[in-house]
């Protein structure tokens, strides 16, 4: 069966999820330079990205009040992030855009926002 994946447009850039299923989502995430997601961490769900082009900068905290720790992922690279690991995704602007694709649990709407540059 062919479908079309749906796009979900963000104030960082868009998304097309491209497979989800009762036990998997899989998109494409498109971060425009200059831009990050929020710093967020999941209930439940558990994801792993893959990036597809560009570089980009990943901030994690293990819990509140801890240091954060900031990692740059080039194309090809994996990481995995596991319930209540805090993060967030950065196309830094000299950087340019960043590529990644995303597997998840189901969980999609599983997000706590700790910081969000769009007031989200």
């Amino acid at each position: 069966m062919t479908k079309k994946p749906n796009i979900i447009e963000k104030p960082w850039g868009h998304e097309e999820i491209w497979a989800q299923s009762e036990k998997y989502v899989a998109k494409i995430l498109f971060i425009k330079a200059g831009n990050r997601l929020s710093l967020q961490y999941h209930e439940v769900k558990e994801e792993t990205i893959r990036v597809l082009s560009g570089t980009l900068k990943l901030i994690t905290k293990d819990k509140l009040g801890s240091p954060a720790k900031t990692s740059y992922l080039s194309v090809g690279e994996v990481f995995h992030i596991t319930p209540g690991l805090i993060h967030r995704f950065c196309a830094a602007e000299h950087l340019g855009d960043v590529t990644l694709v995303e597997v998840s649990t189901t969980e999609i709407e599983d997000v706590v926002r700790l910081e969000d540059d769009y007031g989200r």
